[in-house]
């Protein structure tokens, strides 16, 4: 049986190719069916997501990859002309080698972003369903799951935000510990600045003040977190409740500048605020930095922040891929000895009905036994067996998922004549 991943992701093909293969959930169940009724096909599952389609296989044709691109071809209506430029296709040690890597977030456009775990479980649960998932393909997803948790748990991979609006949440988690309860004021109604907010909504702010110089913007971006909307003439007021502030104003001068920081801060009695500003040009002045329990971060600190983390994340992706070597060993030394498990089952399976059929056979012949002597005859002849099969069945265990294999197992076959 042979292990295949075929498919396509963020560095093979441009998103114009991606969108056109990608598979619909409401049309997954069907391509499943499809792909394990092709010829060669006994196991399969298909993960689709905005950045990668792979199809995963297990078959005992090595011509599978190409009835799978014939599928994709004839199911996703796309020229294969158009779609083979783009596809990769790993068998047997390099398959396990990419789905562990895809597992652990190490293949992902964000290395150690956590979603392409979640995503692989519901691929393996919907091909589940469909009683696509049996056997090998079975066995190899499940550890996958348990190497991607093994990466996490003994690598730092994950913990440090890689994007702007990730970066925003832990400074802000620096500055006030826990964020539950904090009140956000959005000065802008700009996509990342709506974007920065979601991820502080999430970590536990919960009132968002939106004010913009065009009401109607304004107003939408409130209904998306059940915000309030401040007059963009009275925001200054606000501030003195506001927690985290994020500026992205298109105002071609500073809309906050130390002045009216220092005022505030006093009315605020001192406590602190973290000032986002992603506006370009700045919306605050930089000098408010200098006032004590203020805490400016404008675009490029944050960009600093998020280069940090990232070298940060390459660092720990080094560690990762040396758990994932390590498990990809693992998995091919349990998928040889499972090769030839079944004949040395069978084996020893055999060597034991002669013994017992021997010993019946001179038992007559040996009188009243005591059973210490019982005990005695028992010892040896299971020794003597053991003895007998320690030879053939470290070849067997030597021979595994090499190229002899077959011939190995058949001569082992002949010799103990196991299939009479």
């Amino acid at each position: 049986m042979i292990f295949h991943i075929v498919g396509l992701n963020h560095r093979t093909a441009p998103v114009e190719v991606r969108e056109k293969l990608a598979f619909p959930a409401a049309q997954l169940p069907q391509a499943i069916r499809r792909l394990v009724a092709c010829s060669g096909v006994t196991e399969g599952m298909i993960l689709s997501t905005c950045n990668r389609v792979e199809i995963a296989l297990s078959s005992d044709d090595s011509q599978a990859p190409g009835v799978v691109e014939n599928l994709l071809e004839e199911f996703r209506q796309i020229p294969r002309g158009v779609l083979a430029p783009h596809l990769y296709h790993y068998r047997g040690k390099e398959a396990i080698r990419h789905l562990f890597r895809v597992a652990a977030s190490l293949d992902s456009m964000v290395v150690g972003e956590p979603q392409i775990l979640g995503q692989l479980k519901e691929a393996y649960a919907a091909a589940k369903a469909q009683g696509a998932v049996s056997g090998v393909l079975d066995g190899l997803l499940t550890r996958a799951f348990s190497v991607a948790k093994r990466v996490r748990s003994e690598t730092e991979i994950g913990q440090n935000a890689v994007s702007v609006s990730y970066a925003a949440v832990e400074l802000a988690r620096e500055i006030f510990g826990d964020l539950n309860g904090r009140t956000i004021l959005l000065i802008g109604a700009g996509k990342m600045s709506e974007l920065a907010a979601r991820h502080l909504h999430r970590a536990g702010a919960r009132r968002i003040l939106v004010t913009n110089r065009t009401r109607e913007r304004a107003d939408q971006m409130a209904a998306v977190f059940e915000g309030t909307v401040v007059p963009y003439e009275q925001f200054g007021a606000s501030l003195v409740e506001a927690d985290i502030v994020i500026t992205s104003s298109g105002a071609p001068h500073y809309i906050l500048d130390r002045a009216a920081m220092h005022r505030t801060m006093q009315q605020r009695r001192n406590r602190p605020i973290f000032l986002i500003d992603i506006a370009v040009p700045r919306n605050i002045e930089p000098a408010v930095n200098q006032i004590d329990n203020v805490f400016l971060y404008d675009i490029d600190d944050l960009g600093r922040v998020v280069e940090q983390n990232r070298v940060g994340r390459l660092e720990e992706a080094a560690d990762a891929e040396r758990i994932v070597e390590e498990e990809v060993e693992k998995m091919l030394v349990r998928m040889r000895e499972r090769e030839v498990t079944p004949t040395i089952v069978t084996l020893q399976e055999r060597l034991e009905e002669l013994r017992q059929a021997e010993v019946a056979r001179v038992r007559g012949r040996l009188g009243g036994l005591t059973p210490q002597q019982e005990e005695a005859i028992e010892s040896l002849t299971r020794s003597m067996m053991a003895k007998i099969a320690h030879g053939p069945i470290a070849e067997l265990r030597r021979a595994a998922g090499k190229p002899e294999t077959e011939s190995i197992v058949e001569m082992v076959r002949r010799v103990f004549r196991l299939g009479e």
